[in-house]
């Protein structure tokens, strides 16, 4: 267990003090403190049922902390996305472990959270406080007497907090419930918060939520125990791999990209967007890494969930989805402070409508590399890919917005790249027959084009150096990856990376491209992009050790890793938890482990 700080700022805990909870629909953020000041309810996609994360002042909470002064270390426990937190005052110790409950046979049809407390050493009072938020002061909960208890109306949610006897309540209105309760050690009690939305809800007994904490425990780790990774790194490998698992929605088989919106790149910045989306570019590196560790059943749920929703939207590829699969909504700001003060909060994301041509190459290396561990194509799906390679030899002369998705559209090296990974993998799997050969000829011409465009225009002399887009001397730390996908210029790709940890890397560090230290935090899975940069291109030694320098610094107590980190000051940045930064670790510790075994 580590130490965790429990100091707030104007309200606000430290983004790195938080660890997450999940039951496969939605994921609650846990303060050092004890208090779930994140919680979308009944889905992750949901409104906020508690939302202090976004609005200090105002916003919706759910605590237990002990009213002395005390000490908080926490941990999951082994293997497992259940947590455990020991606070330690002067009169006593108490263990607080908490879960979102699964059942016995997956996924609960409500919304179960459990925290059991266990008097450890002495004796301790807590203090237990429950607010609803009021999203943005749009609503007004309000608590109903019915004949089976209390319940709060959220909206269209209803939640009932359960408790036994040993609890005493000292306030219940419409805003809070306030109470205390008391343990000596050997004690033990249950608090339980179920929810629903627009249906009736179920209320176990606090017996019956007791056990689930257990069970859910027991299912996380015999998940955990099936994954085939067994490298110097596996403790790291296999908390990312949970940390992956806590972000996939059972429902549809997506992927979110984290369960929060709205978390600054850069406190009091401007830039602070919705992530509770599914990215296409996120569900091909889940694919990826799900298959590399053998969590076959995760890999296979979003690459159906990634086959629906081209399907259903027409073969251009689209940025990213909602959950269940339908374009993100146009984005909109929300009447909420924001985060220490980090405004506007951004809800709905404009990247679902913008081109960006590197998703071909995504989808087709990601295509290739499942083919080659023995699994077989339909029919349609390889008449998709067909289309797809064909739409992507029409359009990689245009300009879009980006891998970064920005707003000003130019020729992108990236997505020049992007283009000839996906004709390159479609020609291989022509190649091998796993898709129709008829315009193989074509994709073999288009990309030797691709390839000659990008080194005459991307290239630059004095950088030695590919460059951020055509006619810059700017760089792009995405252009890592073509490392790791096999472009065919090695020595230029050598020299691109030496130039980039030169002028975007600060310490282990990496920004994402020139100029961003201006506005954002270094983004960690850059780094992660160096580290399996330097593995593949046979310098392992400096890959281990960075691997080793980034571990360190990008992840908090628990195991969890944001979007970026401020490289000055250590504090973490951007949404969380971030399932890009979780599995750029797991695709740089395997190319660590076995540089031979990359996508190329």
């Amino acid at each position: 267990m580590q130490t965790f700080e429990t100091h707030r700022i104007e309200g606000y805990a430290p983004l790195e003090n938080y660890a997450a909870l999940s039951d496969g629909r939605s994921v609650a953020l846990v303060a050092a403190d004890g208090s779930i000041d994140w919680w979308c309810a009944p889905n992750m996609d949901s409104p906020p049922l508690f939302d202090r994360l976004l609005d200090a002042p105002s916003g919706g909470y759910f605590s237990i902390t002990p009213v002395q002064p005390y000490t908080a270390r926490r941990a999951y426990l082994q293997s497992s996305n259940v947590l455990e937190t020991l606070f330690e005052t002067d009169s006593g110790q108490v263990r607080l472990t908490e879960s979102l409950n699964s059942g016995s046979a997956g996924r609960l049809p409500w919304s179960e959270l459990g925290r059991r407390i266990e008097g450890v050493q002495g004796e301790v009072t807590l203090s237990i406080e429950l607010v609803p938020g009021t999203r943005g002061q749009t609503i007004s909960p309000w608590i109903r007497q019915t004949p089976n208890g209390e319940v709060m109306h959220i909206d269209g949610l209803m939640a009932m907090l359960c408790y036994g006897d040993e609890v005493v309540i000292d306030e219940c209105t419409d805003r809070l419930v306030r109470a205390r309760v008391t343990l000596k050690q050997g004690d033990r009690t249950v608090l339980a918060l179920m929810a629903a939305e627009n249906e009736p809800l179920a209320v176990p007994t606090l017996e019956e939520v007791d056990k689930r904490i257990d069970r859910s425990d027991m299912a996380w780790r015999e998940w955990a125990e099936g994954l085939q990774y067994q490298g110097v790194f596996k403790e790291a490998v296999i908390r990312s791999a949970l940390a992956i698992k806590l972000l996939l929605y059972s429902p549809s088989g997506a992927i979110v990209a984290a369960p929060t919106c709205g978390l600054p790149e850069r406190l009091g910045g401007d830039k602070n967007y919705e992530y509770r989306y599914a990215w296409v570019r996120d569900a091909v590196f889940t694919i990826k890494a799900f298959l590399r560790i053998g969590a076959m059943a995760e890999a296979q749920a979003a690459l159906a969930w990634l086959q629906n929703v081209i399907r259903r939207h027409g073969h251009r590829l689209h940025t990213c989805f909602t959950l269940e699969g339908d374009k993100a909504p146009e984005e909109r700001v929300i009447n909420v402070p924001g985060y220490r003060k980090s405004s506007p909060v951004r809800v709905g994301n404009r990247a679902s409508y913008q081109c960006q041509l590197s998703l071909y190459g995504d989808l087709l290396v990601t295509i290739l590399m499942y083919m080659e561990g023995g699994h077989i194509l339909d029919f349609n799906t390889a008449g998709m890919l067909v289309e797809l390679a064909n739409l992507c030899a029409d359009q990689w002369r245009c300009k879009d917005a980006g891998m970064w998705e920005l707003e000003e559209e130019q020729h992108y090296t990236m997505s020049k790249l992007g283009c000839w990974f996906a004709l390159d993998r479609a020609v291989k799997l022509a190649e091998k027959g796993h898709i129709p050969d008829t315009m193989q000829k074509r994709w073999e011409r288009e990309r030797d084009r691709v390839r000659d465009w990008i080194d005459e225009h991307c290239w630059s002399e004095a950088k030695q150096a590919y460059t951020f887009y055509a006619g810059t001397d700017k760089l792009d730390a995405g252009l890592l990856l073509a490392i790791r996908f096999g472009f065919e210029s090695k020595q230029r790709l050598i020299t691109t990376c030496e130039a980039i940890h030169r002028e975007l890397a600060r310490g282990p560090l990496v920004y994402r491209y020139s100029g961003a230290e201006k506005e954002e935090g270094a983004f960690l899975a850059c780094s992660f992009w160096l580290v399996e940069a330097y593995a593949v291109l046979g310098d392992n030694e400096r890959a281990k050790a960075l691997m080793e320098d980034v571990l360190k610094v990008s992840t908090n107590g628990v195991g969890l890793m944001t979007e970026m980190m401020d490289p000055q000051t250590g504090e973490a940045l951007g949404n969380f938890p971030q399932g890009l930064s979780h599995l750029a670790m797991i695709h740089a510790i395997l190319a660590v482990d076995d540089p031979a075994k990359t996508e190329s």
